[in-house]
C-alpha cells in the first residue's frame, strides 16, 4: 500500500513538474500559476520525503 502511494506522488510530482515547465515556455507566463504549482510541487516532495 504505501509503495503505491510513493508511486502516485511521485507521479504527481512529474506532473506538476512538466506543467510548470510548460508553463514557462508561454510567450507570457502565468507567475501566479507557477508559484502556485511549486508550492504544491514541494508539499509533494516533503510528503514522499516524510514517508
Amino acid at each position: 500500500m504505501q509503495q503505491a502511494h510513493m508511486s502516485a506522488l511521485q507521479t504527481k510530482h512529474a506532473g506538476l513538474d512538466a506543467r510548470i515547465a510548460e508553463e514557462n515556455q508561454r510567450p507570457m507566463p502565468d507567475t501566479a500559476l507557477i508559484a502556485r504549482l511549486k508550492k504544491e510541487k514541494l508539499r509533494i516532495k516533503e510528503e514522499i520525503t516524510g514517508l
